[in-house]
C-alpha cells in the first residue's frame, strides 16, 4: 500500500516580535491580563509579504528533505490570508521556487488549513496522482488585524512552515484523520472586511472588523477538537497511552490544557510553544511540528496526535507516525530580507495606514 512519509520539514519565523508590553502601549490591557487568559507573552509581526515567508520554509523543507524545487509534484498551501486570492497563493510559491512541475492550490479552512492540506496532499500520493508533496501552513494576519480590538489583537502572530511529503511502501506519515465542521457556530468567529460580500463598498475591503466570541469558540473548540482525537484514535485502535505527543493548534494554553485533558494526555506529552508566537493560525500546528524535531521531542517511529480548530467552524485531528530519521539532510540559506524596524514600529504603521484608509 502507498504512504505519504514526511522527509523535509521548516519554518520561517519573522524576526519582529510584538510584546505584551508592546500591546499595552496602545491598549488596555498587560503582560499580566494577557497571559493569565491566553498563556501568550509574545508574537512576530512579519516586515515580508506570505509569499516570502513561505519561500524561505519551503526551501528550509526542501533541503532537509535533499530535495530541490523541480522535484516537487504539487505544492498544497493552507492559509486564510493570501498575498492575492487570485491568482492563487501555491502559485506564487510556485513561481518563487521556480518548481515548474508542481500543480499548485491553496486550502483556506481557516487555523486547520495546514491540517485539511496535509490530508489532501496525502490523499493524492496515496492515490498515485503524484510522488512527492510540499504542504505549507502560513499567515500573515497582522496585516488583516484590527489593532483596536483587544479581544483579538493580543492573540494572533505571522509565521510559516512548510513539510515535504514523498511517496512510499512503509507504512509512515498521515495514518488517518478526522476531519468536521461545526457550522452552526461560523458566527462566533468572523472577519468583515474579507471578501466579496464587502465588494458593494460598504466597507474597503481589507479594513477589517473582527466579531469574536471568546467563550463561545472556547466551549465549541475543546468539544470539537477532543471528539476528533478520540475518534481518530479508535478508528485505528489506539489509545491515548500510545500516543508519544501530542502536537495541538495553538490558539490559546488553556484551550490546549482542556484538550489535551479530555484526550487523557499529560502535560509532559504535549508540546507548548503558544507563549512565544500567539495563535499564527493555518502556521500553528507545522511550526510547532519542526520546533518538536529541533527539541528532540519526536523519536524515529513516534505516534503524533495533531488537533486542530478553526474559523467555520472547522475541527480536526490527525493521527501521524513519524518515519526513522528526525534530523535534516541538508540546510538551506534562504534568509528573509533585512529587518529594519521592531515589531511595535511595524504594527504603528499598519494602525496609521489603517486610519488613513478606513471610511
Amino acid at each position: 500500500m502507498r504512504h505519504a512519509v514526511v522527509t523535509g520539514w521548516g519554518k520561517c519565523l519573522p524576526p519582529a516580535v510584538l510584546s505584551n508590553a508592546d500591546l499595552a502601549t496602545f491598549l488596555d490591557t498587560s503582560d499580566e491580563w494577557i497571559r493569565t487568559r491566553t498563556g501568550i507573552g509574545e508574537r512576530r509581526i512579519s516586515h515580508v509579504g506570505l509569499t516570502e515567508l513561505a519561500e524561505v520554509a519551503a526551501q528550509r523543507a526542501l533541503a532537509a528533505a535533499g530535495r530541490e524545487p523541480q522535484d516537487i509534484e504539487l505544492i498544497v498551501f493552507g492559509t486564510t490570508t493570501f498575498d492575492d486570492q487570485a491568482p492563487n497563493q501555491a502559485s506564487g510559491l510556485q513561481q518563487r521556487l521556480q518548481a515548474k512541475r508542481a500543480a499548485a492550490m491553496d486550502v483556506n479552512t481557516a487555523c486547520t488549513s495546514f491540517l485539511y492540506a496535509w490530508s489532501t496532499a496525502n490523499a493524492l500520493i496515496r492515490v498515485g496522482a503524484v510522488r512527492t508533496a510540499l504542504v505549507v501552513g502560513g499567515e500573515v494576519i497582522s496585516r488583516f488585524m484590527d489593532w483596536s480590538n483587544r479581544n483579538v489583537a493580543v492573540l494572533f502572530g505571522d509565521g510559516c512552515a512548510a513539510i515535504v511529503l514523498e511517496a512510499s511502501t512503509r507504512e509512515e506519515g498521515l495514518l488517518g484523520e478526522r476531519l468536521g465542521c461545526d457550522s452552526d457556530g461560523r458566527d462566533a468567529l468572523v472577519i468583515r472586511g474579507m471578501g466579496a460580500r464587502y465588494a458593494d463598498f460598504t466597507r474597503r475591503m481589507g479594513v477589517t472588523e473582527w466579531i469574536f466570541d471568546g467563550p463561545e469558540i472556547f466551549r465549541r473548540a475543546v468539544t470539537g477538537m477532543a471528539q476528533a482525537a478520540a475518534e481518530v484514535l479508535a478508528a485505528h485502535g489506539l489509545a491515548a497511552a500510545d500516543v508519544d505527543l501530542v502536537v495541538p493548534h495553538q490558539a490559546n494554553l488553556r484551550i490546549i490544557e482542556a484538550v489535551a485533558a479530555r484526550a487523557g494526555v499529560p502535560a509532559e506529552r504535549t508540546f507548548v510553544n503558544v507563549q512565544r508566537y500567539g495563535n499564527m493560525s493555518a502556521a500553528t500546528v507545522p511550526v510547532a511540528l519542526v520546533e518538536a524535531l529541533e527539541a528532540g521531542r519526536i523519536a524515529p517511529g513516534a505516534t503524533l496526535l495533531l488537533p486542530a480548530f478553526g474559523a467555520g467552524l472547522s475541527w480536526c485531528a490527525h493521527l501521524a507516525r513519524w518515519g526513522g530519521r528526525t534530523t535534516a539532510l541538508g540546510t538551506s540559506t534562504a534568509e528573509l530580507p533585512p529587518l529594519r524596524h521592531s515589531g511595535l514600529q511595524l504594527v504603528q504603521a499598519l494602525r496609521a495606514q489603517r486610519a488613513a484608509t478606513a471610511w
